[in-house]
């Protein structure tokens, strides 16, 4: 990554492009601190500042044993976030997520009721292996993803910011597994694969981590300088034909789209406007962490399988014949690129 920004034809404001550069400088910083513990995977790291930067909620998908964890926990420590880790399981219970209301008899033996926070009041909450859960407890973070706060009892509980969600899945064919219930995929800004790492960086795997010294990451970001960033990546300038490009994207996703040949009728349900807004924010973020202030098509196309993804299903007969969403997605980026 290189220090400094790319103009954009349009005469931008010299405060944004200031910020801009700072902002460039301290993600890349903070880049090389992530991939002194997180060795390869460079896509699923970006992906995931990507995520952050653009205020939204992650879910990091693959099977155990791909440092998906640790990638979160080294994320906290590096921007300086309050983290907490959720363990789901299947006999977790909504309260264990959020707190509850217990009883407490005071010195004049009156009673009351006392709101005892849970662990979803943090910065970072990671909900690890969020599909072991039931159903009832994954929905336990439905409204804190959306609206930033629970509602205990009637009362209304705001929750710390930033928040921020980053949830870790074992592929829905494994033993043990619910699958995500759609209103809560759809509050996931994106899905990011994590695949098996390369050669070389399964080799530096294999002899760093099991040496006498243990790498630790630094705090090169604190919360003030995420939000900073965050309101950064909504300041910059999108272009009319990314625009144009990211609503003929999401709308061409849907079965009673843009009636495109070959591509609706194999869907069931597609994307709603929530994707549209998460493609918005997303690209400008990977503008910025890539050196530029306003984002191109190439970036719309980058992003559309990891922010659509999870937004879309195939109908029984598609799936049968060997359909998949990643190539469904593919034809319809390929119009953009066209």
């Amino acid at each position: 990554m290189t220090a400094s920004i790319s103009q954009a034809p349009t005469a931008l404001d010299d405060a944004i492009i200031r910020n801009a550069e700072a902002t460039l400088e301290t993600v890349g910083r903070a880049r090389e601190a992530i991939h002194t513990v997180i060795f390869g995977q460079e896509q699923v790291v970006d992906l995931t500042l990507i995520t952050l930067l653009a205020g939204g909620h992650g879910l990091l998908v693959g099977v155990p044993g791909l440092a998906k964890t640790k990638l979160v926990e080294t994320l906290g420590t590096v921007l300086g976030l309050d983290a907490r880790r959720v363990q789901f399981t299947p006999d977790l219970m909504p309260s264990d997520i959020l707190g509850s209301e217990i009883l407490e008899e005071g010195a004049d033996r009156r009673r009351s009721f006392r709101f005892v926070k849970g662990p979803i009041f943090t910065q970072l909450l990671m909900a690890d292996e969020i599909n072991r859960a039931s159903p009832r407890t994954q929905s336990a973070l439905l409204q804190s993803m959306q609206e930033y706060h629970v509602s205990v009892g009637g009362e209304r509980h705001d929750l710390p910011r930033p928040f921020h969600v980053l949830a870790t899945q074992n592929p829905i064919e494994q033993e043990g597994t619910y699958p995500l219930p759609e209103a809560q995929l759809d509050r996931f800004l994106l899905q990011i694969d994590v695949g098996y790492p390369d050669r070389d960086a399964e080799r530096r795997i294999l002899i760093e981590t099991t040496s006498a010294e243990e790498r630790r990451p630094v705090a090169v970001m604190d919360a003030e300088t995420l939000m900073n960033a965050q309101r950064l990546v909504r300041r910059l300038p999108v272009g009319e034909s990314v625009v144009e490009a990211i609503l003929d994207l999401v709308r061409s996703a849907r079965p009673e789209g843009e009636n495109l040949e070959g591509v609706t009728d194999k869907l069931l349900w597609g994307p709603g406007p929530r994707a549209s807004q998460s493609l918005m924010l997303a690209v400008r973020a990977r503008a910025l962490i890539q050196g530029r202030v306003a984002p191109s098509l190439a970036d719309v196309v980058a992003l559309a399988e990891p922010v659509l993804k999870h937004r879309m299903a195939l109908t029984f007969s598609a799936r049968a014949d060997g359909e998949t969403i990643g190539g469904v997605i593919g034809r319809l980026t390929s119009r953009l690129a066209g």
